[in-house]
């Protein structure tokens, strides 16, 4: 993919991405802010996959590469912490998306990530599964659990068809962890996506609106895209982003040098 790119391309993207040793993100208030400005971002992708990481920011450059032993590389551990402290302070939206990639929200993102995907509640029952449903039962009850308790409340006991209904529920936008919980065990807290952001979970937007402004938000930071890249990114389907694309180019945010490819307007490559 990089071989593709002009390096112009390649260093706005660094400069937008944090893909620079100036930008490295240490912090937690460092990962947020790198969060807001990015608009979404991955948790652990590295430099074989396009788009913004928390792992390529904390390691300042695009070519970092995920190591087979991350307990020991003091990056990707690095980065597990922030998540950790990210998911504890709550400023952010974090969740298993699409293909169950592990994603940051800005909060303003929500409501156009939530268009493509989320469930809303008067269709829950004909879109998810019965242990789901169970699960998400139990947790409107006691609003927040640890993953044991809520295996008991739900009477989902079985470990893998527990995590399957989690995972379902985290793609969905209805459950997120709220907090990672090490002693006396580790555990994940749960709880409702609408506790921690209800303004941005009850905003209803159409399919078309949530791809064009995910598609904006891409377009700024990568500065131009090629055949492919923001669906295989976001796990839409790719003449869906087009048309999102589109969009943006009859609106004059982007022009389209050749088909499939998409520029930011004010960038001359």
């Amino acid at each position: 993919m990089a071989d593709s790119l002009p390096p112009e391309i390649e260093e706005h993207r660094d400069r937008a991405w944090g893909r620079d040793p100036e930008l490295r993100v240490e912090t937690a208030q460092e990962a947020e802010r790198f969060v807001e400005r990015v608009g979404f971002a991955a948790l652990l992708t590295d430099g074989r996959r396009p788009g913004p990481s928390l792992y390529l920011a904390v390691c300042g450059r695009r070519d970092a590469v995920m190591p087979r032993n991350v307990q020991k590389d003091p990056e990707s551990s690095l980065t597990w912490v922030l998540k950790d402290e990210v998911i504890r302070r709550g400023r952010v939206y974090y969740g298993k998306l699409a293909r169950g990639r592990a994603t940051f929200l800005a909060p303003r993102m929500i409501p156009y990530f939530f268009a493509i995907w989320g469930v809303p509640r008067r269709v829950e029952k004909a879109r998810l599964s019965a242990p789901a449903r169970a699960v998400l039962k139990a947790l409107r009850k006691e609003w927040e659990l640890a993953t044991g308790d809520l295996r008991t409340a739900s009477g989902v006991t079985d470990r893998p068809a527990f995590n399957r209904a989690i995972d379902e529920l985290q793609a969905a936008m209805i459950v997120i962890p709220s907090e990672v919980v090490y002693v006396p065990k580790f555990t994940y807290i749960w709880t409702l996506a609408e506790g921690r952001f209800p303004e941005q979970v009850a905003e209803r937007l159409d399919r078309p609106t949530g791809v064009r402004e995910i598609a904006r938000c891409f377009l700024a930071g990568a500065g131009m895209t090629v055949p492919g890249e923001l669906a295989r990114v976001i796990g839409v389907w790719r003449p869906e982003v087009g048309l999102g694309h589109r969009a943006l180019v009859a609106e004059g945010f982007a022009r389209s040098p050749s088909p499939g490819t998409y520029l930011l307007s004010r960038l001359t490559v």
